[in-house]
């Protein structure tokens, strides 16, 4: 095989095998950005807090309740006082710690929509889709919600 021919087979076997660990990051801000919930209703900004990461909602998309013409509030929470703090800007994700390899786990996620408040993890799966699973106790009694990078406008 000529030299030209080893070079061109070298180089299509080493795109083919970075195509498959392109995204392979060992990155703890990996997550760091605004990212849109699975249902499309919401969109939360994920930042780092210290040596832990948290989220804070920053869009919604319907911020008005229909009931009162007025921004939507945390009327579910339990706490009396956090009832009547707006839902844009609620902080709803905290205590991330990065573990390995695109995993961040011993955080919490709190769902406005019930009140209710998960033990969490966030695995992201490329540099656009980020995996966010809610559970009780064990991560095998919970539910996963895919969530969408979004990309600042220039």
């Amino acid at each position: 095989m000529s030299t030209a021919k080893k070079l061109l087979v070298f180089l299509f076997v080493g795109l083919f095998i970075s195509s498959f660990s392109s995204f392979a990051s060992d990155n703890p801000d990996a997550i760091v950005g605004v990212w849109k919930t699975g249902e499309g209703t919401a969109m939360v900004k994920i930042y780092k807090n210290g040596n832990k990461y948290q989220g804070r909602v920053v869009w919604l998309k319907e911020p008005i309740d229909p009931e009162t013409g007025k921004p939507k509030l945390d009327k579910n929470n339990e706490d009396p006082a956090a009832k009547s703090k707006p839902v844009l800007g609620l902080i709803n994700i905290w205590g991330f710690v990065y573990k390995s390899e695109n995993l961040w786990e011993e955080g919490n996620i709190y769902d406005p929509k019930n009140g209710n408040t998960y033990s969490s993890t966030m695995r992201l799966i490329n540099g656009n889709t980020l995996e966010v699973r809610g559970f009780i106790g064990v991560s095998l009694i919970g539910r996963t919600d895919t969530w969408t990078r979004q990309v600042a406008k220039q």
